[in-house]
């Protein structure tokens, strides 16, 4: 990702969405050609020269302050998520020789963890979304009518943020599947902030730039938000809809793998389609790792029966 861009965009579509109004300017009512606040309104909110500014926005600038950033920060009326994105984008990592990426695995005591859990959805994921291995209630959750060892194969292993926008199956999962989206992509800019040297990252936004319409009009916008609990409402193939609390619990192994972990209120509907579909997915523990059981000839390779 180029950060220098990045940075100008970023700070290009918080000012489109200030008002001078909003910020104690006036606005004099005369017609603006762009929306939002002018640079020299923003440079002159923050304090600093509107030439200083221009340049930081035009990416020529790479030695910002804390205070400056800080400073920008309160003017643009960033969210905590915004001003930390807003420092990674000015404060890149010096560059590093570009490697090839390495396929990451599960490790296999995180496996058995999540084996060991029948009764509740989930998934390890690494930091681009891949998926390294779920347990087969979280395959069947999120995933049924793919193969459940797929995520043993890094050449075709499931990413959930392609899913979103390039899965018919997935995309008809999600209830509200703009906010699912906006939801998401907002997690994965600050993902790429974060992580400006990542090829493979940098490969994957630019496949669903080329290949989703709706990801290149959400990534424009240039959304920012970290999503680690919160509530998802779902309407299952099988089982119906359900609402679903969710968790990504960041593991302290230094992987930066994540497991994304489902559940619902015991008793409630979602408790009893989370257990029905428990039920049609009975098998041995385990993640699906490796050879899936043999199955009748005529069987359908999908972890539960079609409607």
């Amino acid at each position: 990702m180029d950060t220098p861009t990045a940075l100008g965009e970023f700070l290009r579509t918080r000012r489109a969405q200030l008002q001078p109004e909003d910020v104690g300017l006036p606005s004099h009512g005369t017609r603006r050609r762009v929306p939002g606040l002018r640079r020299e309104e923003l440079a002159l909110l923050a304090g600093v020269s509107i030439t200083y500014y221009t340049h930081l926005e035009q990416g020529q600038s790479t030695n910002a302050s804390d205070s400056v950033l800080d400073a920008l920060a309160r003017a643009l009326r960033l969210t905590p998520d915004e001003h930390a994105h807003l420092h990674n984008l000015a404060r890149p990592p010096r560059a590093k020789r570009a490697q090839p990426p390495r396929p990451e695995y599960a490790r296999d005591t995180t496996r058995r963890l999540i084996g060991a859990m029948p009764q509740v959805p989930a998934v390890v994921l690494d930091g681009r979304n891949n998926v390294l291995a779920w347990n087969r209630l979280g395959h069947a959750l999120l995933a049924g009518h793919l193969d459940l060892a797929s995520p043993d194969d890094p050449a075709v292993r499931p990413n959930l943020t392609r899913m979103l926008f390039l899965d018919p199956h997935t995309r008809e999962l999600y209830t509200d599947w703009k906010s699912e989206a906006r939801v998401a992509l907002a997690a994965l800019r600050l993902v790429a902030g974060r992580n400006p040297e990542d090829r493979a990252l940098a490969e994957l936004i630019g496949s669903l730039m080329l290949q989703s319409p709706d990801f290149a009009s959400l990534w424009s916008k240039h959304p920012v938000r970290d999503c680690t609990v919160g509530t998802k409402t779902l309407h299952h193939p099988v089982v119906g809809p359900l609402t679903l609390d969710f968790e990504n619990l960041l593991l302290t192994d230094g992987t930066n793998h994540r497991m994304l972990l489902y559940s619902a209120p015991e008793s409630s509907p979602a408790d009893a389609a989370l257990r029905m579909l428990s039920s049609l997915t009975a098998g041995p523990a385990g993640t699906g790792r490796g050879t899936p059981e043999p199955a009748p000839a005529d069987a359908d390779t999908g972890a539960f029966p079609r409607p």
